[in-house]
């Protein structure tokens, strides 16, 4: 069977689980990728990840996400030569309600609007996972574009994976702070990318 293509491309198919509200309370653990695997961030020397200036740049702005979200905090992150590990936690006060939104389905509503409305249905809700990696991965790449890194990217997407209540909040967490002397069996390592 052959994969569906968007203009002419493969399509790789969303990991995210179709009926799940991404901006629902939760712990979730992210990976955010630079494109190509380039090392931005920094290197890896003995066990240890010496940042560059857009490494800094992105753990500053990384441990600055809860400033700029409501009701979110950071747990468990790394910043590696080409990739992000963290853990998001959205949570939200039982009488906060999160936004959502209907398509209309009315005829007689202007296309326009109607298109509006479409997007404002497809883009990340305030407050949800969506939103903050798109603001993360936004404020990074505005900070090197103004400072002379125009050869800066990111992957198009990123990974998540919600965190369930099964003691595997603490195996993440293992991984995240053991990532870097793992980093010669990385599969984010380029140098593994052969093997």
């Amino acid at each position: 069977m052959t994969q569906p293509k968007f203009q002419g491309k493969y399509r790789v198919e969303s990991t995210r689980l179709p009926n799940r509200n991404y901006a629902a309370n939760g712990s979730y653990f992210i990976t955010i990728c630079t494109k190509n695997r380039d090392h931005y961030f920094g290197n890896v020397v003995s066990g240890q990840v010496h940042l560059s200036v857009i490494g800094k740049i992105a753990q500053r702005f990384w441990v600055d996400i809860p400033n700029h979200f409501d009701y979110t905090y950071i747990d468990a992150y790394v910043i590696m030569p080409n990739h992000v590990h963290g853990i998001v936690v959205i949570d939200r006060p039982e009488n906060v309600e999160t936004l959502h939104c209907n398509v209309s389905t009315q005829n007689d509503v202007p296309w326009d609007i109607t298109q509006r409305q479409f997007m404002s249905n497809i883009s990340p809700k305030p407050g949800s996972l969506g939103a903050i990696a798109r603001s993360y991965k936004s404020v990074v790449t505005r900070w090197c574009r103004e400072n002379g890194h125009n050869h800066f990217a990111w992957q198009s997407r990123f990974y998540d994976h919600i965190i369930r209540a099964d003691g595997s909040l603490d195996r993440i967490r293992e991984y995240i702070i053991n990532n870097p002397t793992k980093w010669e069996e990385d599969k984010n390592n380029p140098a593994n990318l052969w093997m």
